[in-house]
């Protein structure tokens, strides 16, 4: 076929025009910035959303900024430094109490577990009397707190009162179990998932205590939390953010070849990794938001009267507004 000139100067055109609007499309991907903990699991469903430009195709361009603790994290968000930070609903509804607009949406349902060795002859909380349990997140650690409240009900007995507590980090504590240095450990679910790998077994979890306790199903125990302001100012990328993370999850979940890709990061192969992988999955949450409030907001009644002002504060209920309802416009 023979192009006139005129034809090719139109055609050179037309593809000027287009390369334009693509850099246009590309200028207006908004920038969203996240704080995470360099080797948290979030970092995990992160890598994926990044490398396989999730956020591109969500009209974002997501940046994520690293810290060395939670603490750091919070604090960079209250300052406005950051869009996007991952923490806990009874963090969020605290801080709602005092005036703070944040809110959050659902990321992980994963919660911890008590521990114990496979041959051990603990069965039951009740046969937890008199041990010595390693516990991570310290006294007033919602998984704790649930599961004290599950013994105090169901046996009748104060499990932290009645047995001797080790409180420390989670690595720390994973070490001393496997050295036999404790009878039983309350640990984060992704040292408890390598515990498993390592001749472990659960004897309950948080989320067993949760639905005793009147939860109707999985809560997510941590979610992704934003201020108000920020997401009724960029609604496109509030809703971009949360369309990015559900692809990233839908790929982990159903991939496990994106799992091995992953292997570097989460520092585990084998038998290890698949038990990483398996409750990552099991984390993942598909019920209504409204459902999680809800259930959320009955555990929160149950934490608030065991932890008291302490883990609360002086708001008796969760804070309306703590789980995110969507853009107001």
């Amino acid at each position: 076929m023979v192009i006139s000139r005129r034809g090719a100067l139109r055609l050179a055109a037309l593809g000027t025009v287009a390369m334009l609007s693509a850099a246009g499309v590309a200028r207006a991907a908004t920038k969203v910035r996240i704080g995470v903990l360099k080797f948290g699991t979030v970092s995990w469903e992160l890598d994926t959303l990044k490398h396989h430009k999730f956020d591109a195709a969500n009209g974002i361009d997501l940046e994520i900024v690293h810290f060395a603790g939670e603490d750091a994290t919070n604090v960079a968000m209250l300052a406005g430094e950051i869009d996007i930070i991952v923490s806990d609903w009874l963090w969020v509804s605290r801080q709602r109490s005092d005036g703070a607009d944040l809110t959050l949406t659902p990321y992980s349902t994963a919660v911890g577990a008590i521990m114990v060795r496979q041959e051990s002859p603990v069965r039951t909380i009740a046969d937890l009397k008199q041990k010595k349990i390693g516990v991570a997140g310290g006294p007033l650690d919602k998984s704790w707190l649930l599961i004290q409240a599950l013994a105090s009900r169901d046996h009748g007995f104060d499990l932290a009162a009645n047995n001797n507590i080790v409180y420390g980090a989670p690595p720390l504590l994973s070490e001393k179990a496997l050295q036999g240095e404790l009878d039983a450990v309350l640990n984060f679910w992704h040292f408890c998932a390598r515990l498993e790998a390592n001749g472990f077994r659960r004897l309950v979890g948080a989320g067993d205590a949760a639905r005793a306790l009147g939860a109707s199903g999985a809560v997510s125990a941590l979610g992704y939390v934003f201020h108000e302001k920020w997401a009724d100012e960029n609604p496109d990328a509030a809703k971009g953010f949360v369309k990015a993370s559900t692809e990233a999850k839908n790929l982990l979940a159903r991939s496990d070849a994106e799992w091995l890709r992953l292997a570097p990061i989460v520092r585990a192969e084998g038998v290890e990794l698949e038990k990483l992988r398996d409750g990552y999955r099991e984390g993942i949450s598909a019920r209504p938001v409204a459902e999680e409030e809800a259930d959320a907001g009955k555990l929160y009644r149950v934490l608030a009267e065991i932890g008291g002002e302490k883990l609360v504060g002086r708001a008796p209920e969760m804070a309306p507004g703590t789980f995110w309802a969507g853009p107001s416009r």
